[in-house]
């Protein structure tokens, strides 16, 4: 079992010798960007124990449930908070809101404060309909709310990876954990600015980003409130009235929770005042967070596939209607190397995903497919999908069985049809027993899925120099060093920082936030618009948004972004440093970077190439390990 992971700042909390060597020169940090909208509260654990036995059944009382709302009442949606100003009136657009909450309770009418301390919930703008279980409440009438925006200590600097997949305060649930530094970020606000008219439209990128002990802000909330059986207690919030309490040009356009500094109490205070609340009779609620498949059982005669990980890695469920076997994966890696899923039987998943060079298609940009035709993205490498919520680099698909099944019926791909491969695949006698062995059934669609879902769960990469410095295996060179130290620093010269601030998409032991975004890359002549995650959403403001992908084993999976324009990580590194184009969708957290770029001298983007090499975990071949 390898060491727990999350580390805490020198400035947070106390952390092994071994590690302080490593980061005791690393300034703190603000969280990694996440370009949408989401409360976090803290809910009882006591509150899911079961109820009393009754002497009759009864069905059970409807639970009240929170939501949190716009003022006016409508879903709270960065798309729909609109034009928002500053204190000196300058136009503003919100493409993130975070907060985290916690201590909820309700006053009695006799003056007692109620509510299990151990409740937590999760909001996010992406689910605008979630109502959030409120157990334990009982129905009634109550003068005041109270809660808390941030987390208190002792979950604030606990591990998070050993949190229970699902639960809201899991780093892959809720995305608001520093990372290696340690603790959560309690709110975060980020999005687009408008420079006076002079600058004909310019517009720069603003993040604020409230952490630490300091930044915990207490809410209190008049009533009355009567609450009824299957209620909802309603939380309604004035973004506006956030910014209203900011001046970007004399406060700066970030803060980074560097202890009390003016951005940081202009926005606890706005805070303070920006809730209100309501409560409404029952309605229907479905809760949205479900992602509950199918349990299933492993066919008779299967032996268990020993599965695991790393504690420093998070904890992850992995699908409970398609339990990996020893079977089921050796037959998932046959069929990902054979050439019959393609139309001209030449073409196998390994043609692309060369399993010898760390499941990437080396050199080409983008691969060639049936009858020589060339794809339009690149090759994504396939390791730690056990982890991903989206597919693609639209996030397309949503299961990895539907993403593996996807390229068998693209024409510039394998070109053919699923019915077709099966009837090919079922005239092999040996293949038929292999699948009847592994799934107790013929050859399907579906258990080619399942099959190939299996195999491609065991690629995990988790054990590159990075981790083993990280557990005091190993030691940092000096570039290597400085190198994590420019990776894990925002770039604010204005507050004496000059990192390159790569953490806010690629931060926490996956190095990715597993999110879409729009790094202002410019258009290639000749070359097709590629909408992006605009073609999965319908919205415009997802055009040119990609899914962020992890920087494991990245010194090998060149060429790079999703069209694979650039082929080293220099290139990289230039780009972000001087050649992000100011889209109208840019990631606010490179908008916010000097219209120039931010002038890293070539030691510094030397260092940071020396750094991402620290991510390659290979074997001689170039083989990701089976995480067995």
């Amino acid at each position: 079992m390898l060491h727990a992971f999350t580390l805490m700042h020198p400035s947070f909390s106390p952390m092994p010798s071994r590690m302080r060597s490593a980061l005791t020169s690393i300034p703190l940090l603000s969280a990694r960007r996440i370009a949408r909208l989401a409360v976090v509260c803290l809910l009882p654990a006591s509150a899911a124990a079961a109820p009393a036995a009754s002497p009759a059944p009864q069905a059970p009382t409807p639970r009240i449930t929170l939501q949190v709302i716009d003022r006016t009442g409508r879903a709270l949606e960065p798309d729909r908070l609109g034009a928002v100003q500053d204190r000196r009136g300058r136009a503003l657009s919100i493409s993130r809101l975070d907060l985290m909450l916690s201590g909820l309770q309700l006053q009695t009418g006799d003056g007692r404060w109620v509510g299990p301390a151990g409740w937590h919930g999760h909001f996010r703008a992406a689910l605008p309909e979630r109502h959030e279980p409120l157990p334990g409440l009982a129905p009634g009438r109550y003068r005041a709310l109270r809660f808390a925006i941030g987390v208190a200590p002792e979950a604030n600097h606990a591990d998070p990876n050993r949190l229970a997949p699902g639960d809201p305060l899991h780093p892959l649930v809720n995305d608001m954990h520093w990372g290696w530094t340690g603790g959560y970020v309690f709110a975060a606000i980020e999005g687009l600015w408008q420079f006076d008219r002079a600058s004909a439209g310019r517009t720069g990128g603003f993040s604020y980003h409230l952490a630490g002990d300091i930044n915990r802000i207490a809410v209190t909330l008049p009533g009355p409130l009567q609450l009824a059986a299957g209620g909802t207690l309603r939380l309604k919030l004035d973004a506006g009235r956030l910014l209203a309490a900011v001046d970007i040009s004399k406060d700066g356009d970030s803060t980074h929770s560097r202890g009390d500094d003016p951005p940081s109490r202009a926005l606890r205070a706005a805070l303070a005042r920006a809730f209100r609340v309501e409560a409404l009779a029952p309605q229907a609620a479905a809760d949205p967070r479900s992602n509950a498949t199918a349990s299933g059982a492993a066919p008779i005669g299967t032996t268990p596939y020993r599965w695991s990980v790393g504690a420093h890695l998070p904890r992850v469920t992995l699908p409970a209607d398609n339990p990996l076997t020893v079977q089921g994966v050796a037959l998932g890696r046959q069929l990902f190397g054979d050439p019959r899923l393609s139309r001209d039987g030449r073409i196998s998943c390994a043609t692309c995903h060369v399993p010898d060079r760390t499941f990437v298609d080396p050199g080409r940009a983008t691969s060639r497919g049936i009858d020589g035709r060339e794809g339009r993205r690149n090759t994504p490498a396939l390791s730690n999908l056990a982890w991903s919520r989206h597919f693609g680099w639209d996030g397309g698909r949503s299961t990895l069985r539907e993403q593996a099944l996807r390229p068998i019926e693209l024409m510039h791909e394998m070109g053919d049809r699923l019915p077709q491969v099966v009837e090919r695949l079922g005239r092999d006698a040996a293949l038929q027993a292999r699948f009847r062995q592994a799934f107790g059934g013929p050859v399907s669609a579906p258990r080619l899925g399942l099959a190939l879902e299996q195999y491609l769960l065991t690629l995990v990469a988790q054990d590159a120099k990075f981790d083993r410095v990280m557990q005091g295996r190993a030691q940092f060179s000096p570039a290597e060093k400085r190198g994590f130290e420019l990776f894990l620093t925002e770039h604010d010269p204005r507050q004496g920082l000059r990192g390159a601030d790569c953490f806010h998409c690629h931060g926490g032991s996956l190095f990715t936030s597993q999110q879409f975004a729009s790094i202002g890359l410019p258009r290639l002549k000749g070359r097709p618009d590629d909408p992006g995650r605009a073609g999965v959403t319908g919205l415009e403001s997802d055009r040119g948004r990609f899914r962020v992908p992890s920087l494991r084993n990245v010194e090998l999976t060149a060429p790079y972004m999703h069209d694979g324009r650039l082929r080293t990580l220099e290139e990289v590194i230039d780009h972000y440093d001087h050649g992000v184009e100011r889209a109208p969708n840019l990631d606010p957290n490179l908008a916010k970077h000097p219209p120039a770029g931010m002038g890293l001298s070539a030691e510094d983007k030397a260092a940071l190439v020396a750094f991402l090499k620290t991510l390659t975990e290979v074997t001689e071949t170039h083989r990701i390990r089976p995480g067995n």
